[in-house]
């Protein structure tokens, strides 16, 4: 029997349900302190679903303790499916010059994710309503950002666990099952960075698996090491590759969401760097209508490798499940500045494949890593 744990806000006008053992508090104090590293007088956006409010009111009273101006922001269920159906052209396909420069006044922001059940919606007016809002995205990435997620029962349910295993499962992904969860994750910095050692001196990456053989050049781009700071939790390392230098196929072996729509089974065929076939067993319209955002997103703006070995199963949600260890996802669109990637576009979107079962990471013809496990 599955068991719901509801426990009582102090508004007296909402219950919010939290899946047990997971604890708001511990995982605020994680994001106010180590993520956002909240200064006194900071001004830090706090964004969520209304289910997250247990996490966002522990956030808000955490940074308000360390002297910070928090800016809450709470969206309703269904919010962005409503601007994509129901905005104007005018709406919907410019940013209002108010909205980049309030967030432009920011110091800092969090976004909480907050999965719930989504309806099918127009899958190109998504596309356009993820475009216009590209200013805004570029006025958010240039302050310090952190990205982490609420336990849901959707999003429980989405990863076919019981509430109270999915609450246990949040917490030892985020290190919050330790008496010190940053220790944790200076830890995970470090094993990192013996990989990222060795990924420095490599030009070319294979990737090699069932469905996959696809080539990519790395050469003179940096090697991020992703350690829990902007995304909680994390466990990966990630550079940009050269924009023109993607060759060959890759099967998306992990399904992903996009803009709440599941895409599975995708396949992506690449010639000099950019897609000319994609297909997918399930929402194809939705991978097309992202490959048609822009001209970058047609484009890789990421190599990303797994490392966590604490997580090791799909959850359906791309912040756990990019950092499965064993496996690698490249993000088509938006390349991330500080890997020395230059492609740009509205979209990132990671698609995960699986090197557990037969896969091999292969930089400059030797093998570094074979079935998930690294031989380096």
């Amino acid at each position: 029997m599955v068991q719901t744990n509801n426990v009582q806000t102090n508004t007296d006008e909402s219950a919010f349900s939290l899946l047990l053992p997971y604890d708001p508090v511990r995982h605020a104090a994680l994001l106010a302190d180590y993520c956002l590293m909240a200064a006194p007088g900071e001004r830090l956006l706090v964004a969520g679903g209304q289910a997250a409010t247990p996490l966002i009111r522990e956030v808000t009273r955490a940074l308000l303790s360390r002297g910070a101006r928090p800016v809450v922001r709470v969206d309703y269920p269904g919010q962005d499916d409503d601007f994509a159906e129901l905005a104007s052209d005018a709406v919907l396909d410019a940013v209002h010059a108010a909205d980049v420069a309030d967030v432009e006044a920011l110091d800092g922001s969090l976004r909480v994710l907050t999965p719930e059940p989504g309806q099918p919606g127009d899958a190109a007016r998504r596309a356009r309503l993820m475009a216009s809002r590209a200013p805004v995205a570029a006025a958010r990435a240039r302050k310090k950002w952190s990205l982490t997620l609420f336990p849901t029962l959707h999003a429980a349910a989405q990863a076919n666990m019981g509430h109270e295993a999915f609450g246990d499962f949040v917490m030892r992904a985020m290190f919050l099952d330790r008496a010190d969860p940053v220790a944790a994750w200076g830890e995970v910095r470090q094993m990192q960075a013996r990989i990222i050692d060795r990924l420095t001196r490599a030009d070319v990456v294979r990737i090699e698996a069932p469905g996959t053989d696809l080539t990519l050049r790395v050469g003179g781009r940096t090697w991020a090491n992703s350690d829990g700071r902007r995304n909680m939790p994390s466990g990966e390392v990630f550079t940009g590759p050269l924009e023109d230098s993607a060759e060959g196929v890759v099967t998306f072996t992990i399904p992903a969401a996009y803009q709440g729509q599941m895409v599975r089974g995708a396949r992506l065929v690449f010639r000099a760097g950019e897609v000319i076939e994609a297909s997918a067993e399930e929402g194809e319209d939705v991978l097309r209508a992202a490959l048609a955002t822009d001209a970058g997103a047609r484009r890789l703006g990421e190599l990303g490798i797994g490392t966590n070995s604490g997580i090791q199963i799909p959850t359906g949600n791309i912040l756990f499940d990019e950092k499965i260890g064993g496996t690698v996802h490249l993000a088509l669109g938006k390349s991330y500045p500080e890997t020395g990637g230059l492609n740009a576009s509205a979209i990132h979107w990671d698609l995960i494949t699986d090197l557990r079962q037969g896969g091999r990471l292969s930089l400059d013809g030797e093998v570094v890593q074979e079935n998930g496990i690294f031989l380096i």
